[in-house]
């Protein structure tokens, strides 16, 4: 922990990660951090849709600058000499914990031409971390360092400003909203279990099947499907995903050929899909992030690993300790495609009967 050296002024700290859904929800620990550290919530740099989404009515975060297009060259996008403009007015810490070499060379360009020197950042990608080190672990160890223009300041931390589990926050009409979509769905009245069978790749399942490590195959779900339904009989049981997954959420549907069963990969934002997580029964996913939402919701989750990722850096956790059950990580499988579907409802048991 820092020295005492007396009161230090508030400052915004500036968090730069331009990761995936999933990333977003780990890194939520060191934003809490990072703010009961400098006083005053955090402003988080993204790309993409979901982090504005994500971290609204968060009292860690104050505001989500939001990069919406890709991989545009800098000379050509107005919107990235905007984001430039910002940060130029920035004038607390940075942090920055991207640690992908194409993404931090975009960022590098935007910080030089914001004109912010060197010692107002940090960077993850600088530290000695362990790669079978927990991300939250990592993002927390990496929130503990101060950049070198405000090491003569104090800007202590305390050990219970170390969240080892990311939070996510609902407001009344989050809560309401989901209410409503639920009654619509006919599934406000039942216990209700979700399942997550894609990830931000599996569209084309048909075509990709067999390659890749986080799919598990359609025949797979119906049959876990109808084991659950016969566990459970009155639950109503709705897959879900990003409107690229509904191909595959149907064909799963059309196999189980069960009433109980629904889809929803078209209305199932984010701030709807925390809501309904926070009333859920249970949740199925393969390792993606809305299992990271599921965890953060206090939702009961069952997890599928398979390919080179496994819980070591990436697991779940849940900060109200409800159950997180991982599968096919003991021996680590090449592919969830391997893990039989008895072996998931065995998983899953525990949790329908608590």
């Amino acid at each position: 922990m820092p020295s005492q050296n007396g009161p230090a002024r508030p400052l915004v700290p500036l968090v730069i990660r331009f990761g995936r859904l999933g990333d977003m929800v780990l890194q939520e620990p060191m934003l809490h951090l990072l703010h009961r550290r400098y006083g005053l919530p955090c402003r988080v740099l993204s790309r993409g849709t979901w982090s504005g989404q994500l971290y609204r009515d968060h009292p860690d975060v104050g505001e989500v600058w939001q990069l919406m297009k890709r991989n545009r060259r800098l000379v050509f996008s107005p919107e990235r000499w905007r984001m430039i403009a910002k940060i130029r007015a920035h004038d607390g810490p940075i942090y920055i914990s991207e640690d992908t070499r194409g993404s931090l060379k975009r960022i590098r360009w935007m910080l030089r031409f914001a004109g912010v020197p060197r010692e107002r950042c940090v960077f993850i990608r600088d530290m000695d971390l362990r790669g079978d080190e927990h991300w939250v672990d990592q993002a927390l160890a990496f929130g503990c360092v101060t950049p070198p223009a405000y090491r003569e300041a104090d800007y202590p931390w305390q050990d219970a400003d170390l969240r080892t589990a990311p939070r996510l926050y609902l407001g009344a009409d989050d809560r309401a909203d989901a209410d409503a979509w639920l009654r619509q769905r006919g599934l406000a009245d039942a216990p209700l279990v979700l399942l997550q069978p894609g990830n931000w790749h599996v569209h084309r399942w048909w075509e990709r099947r067999g390659r890749d490590p986080k799919f598990w195959p359609v025949e797979n779900w119906a049959t876990l499907l109808r084991a659950m339904h016969e566990t459970l009989p009155t639950a109503n049981l709705l897959l879900c995903g990003a409107p690229v997954e509904t191909a595959v959420c149907t064909a799963i549907a059309r196999a189980a050929n069960l009433e109980q069963v629904q889809t929803a990969t078209t209305d199932l934002p984010v701030r709807r899909l925390l809501a309904v997580l926070e009333r859920a029964h249970s949740m199925v996913s393969v390792d993606t992030g809305p299992a990271h939402l599921a965890a953060a919701m206090g939702c009961p989750l069952v997890v599928l690993y398979g390919g080179k990722y496994g819980p070591d850096k990436w697991d779940r956790r849940s900060a109200v300790g409800k159950p997180v059950i991982n599968v096919g990580v003991a021996p680590q499988v090449p592919s969830v495609s391997e893990i039989a579907p008895e072996q998931v409802f065995a998983a899953w048991q525990p949790l329908a009967r608590g």
